[in-house]
């Protein structure tokens, strides 16, 4: 009897090179909405962002394989530090809560790390990369609800943003 040394191809199991693959797009794809939320000024950039994702990725790789459960705890994970980049600040006669997107942003990310982890996550990602755009991108600017908010609730003037106060053409 002759030694085989190729490997037997198991149900679920993903091939060095997939994975490698899956894991560069989904730190690609990430960086990209890292690079979005930094460009807006947000505590936490592209390296926090793809780094987010490229460790969801390879949790997810890991669930699909070897250990299903893994994303249970990455998701309390990335919970906490969604939960580090909420803060509430005084500002006049109330309070405002900062950062809630960014820490959203975020718990996407890691959901499309899991997702690349396991080879779904394209549409995902583009459209999380459109809900960040909203109030940038003059077509996507016709979706975001703060446009339109003070036109429902009185007294409450509608915060100026910088993409809102460019002039119209």
């Amino acid at each position: 009897m002759q030694w085989d040394s190729s490997k037997p191809e198991v149900s679920g199991v993903v091939s060095e090179t997939e994975g490698v693959l899956r894991l560069v797009v989904t730190f690609g794809l990430t960086l990209v909405l890292g690079f979005e939320r930094q460009l807006r000024g947000s505590p936490a950039g592209n390296r926090t962002f793809s780094l987010i994702g490229l460790g969801a990725a390879v949790i997810g790789l890991l669930s699909e394989s070897a250990a299903p459960n893994a994303l249970a705890g990455a998701v309390t994970g990335i919970g906490f530090i969604g939960a580090g980049l909420v803060f509430r600040q005084k500002e006049g006669r109330g309070e405002v809560v900062r950062g809630v997107t960014t820490a959203a942003a975020i718990f996407a990310t890691a959901a499309i790390g899991a997702a690349g982890g396991e080879g779904r996550l394209l549409t995902a990602t583009v459209l999380v990369l459109v809900s960040l755009e909203l109030p940038h991108v003059p077509v996507l600017r016709l979706l975001d609800a703060a446009r339109y908010e003070s036109r429902f609730i009185p007294d409450n003037p509608t915060p100026q943003r910088p993409a809102d106060t460019t002039p119209q053409q």
